[in-house]
């Protein structure tokens, strides 16, 4: 159950569920559109060149594994860190920490995903919530978006089988 604090950024910030869970609103969306020809082959039509939205998670959410066809920075603002699972194109398992490296040494301000990536985030403090925002470039399209198979994640990652069981939908 989200907390009040949670809940009121939820409200305020008219945040809406997401299909790979947590709540989201996109905020910035360029002006600026690159031509299809200009994109790498993996992408079809043309893209705004960047978009940004605000992402919630709370501590009775995650944010299901997915890939992305465009790069993703994600920022933290407040509350708890966030842990996220990322397993590159070599198949390793990367884990980075986003949050306020002043009071979780570990943690960063901005953490990277590359395009293709598959990668899911949780909530690290099991009674917080956290407040980030994601940028990507080009802009965030739903053509550009795969939900994770549970069958097929487990087979191509099979050593990785505790975590997904864990944060898949």
């Amino acid at each position: 159950m989200p907390s009040l604090l949670a809940k009121k950024y939820i409200q305020e910030l008219h945040l809406e569920p997401h299909p790979e869970g947590g709540f989201y609103r996109k905020t910035y969306q360029s002006s600026i559109s690159i031509n299809e020809h200009d994109l790498p082959d993996r992408f079809e039509g043309n893209r705004f060149a960047a978009s940004a939205i605000y992402f919630l998670l709370t501590n009775d959410s995650f944010s299901a594994f997915h890939r992305l066809q465009a790069d993703e920075l994600w920022h933290f603002y407040t509350g708890s860190p966030i842990t996220l699972y990322c397993i590159d194109l070599n198949h390793q398992l990367q884990t980075y920490y986003l949050g306020n490296p002043l009071i979780h040494p570990k943690a960063s301000f901005q953490v990277h995903i590359p395009s293709q990536t598959w990668f899911a985030a949780e909530v690290t403090n099991t009674d917080g919530f956290a407040l980030v925002g994601c940028t990507l470039s080009p802009a965030f399209d739903f053509a550009d978006f795969e939900l994770a198979n549970k069958g097929k994640l487990l087979k191509e990652y099979p050593q990785y089988a505790e975590l997904i069981e864990r944060l898949i939908r």
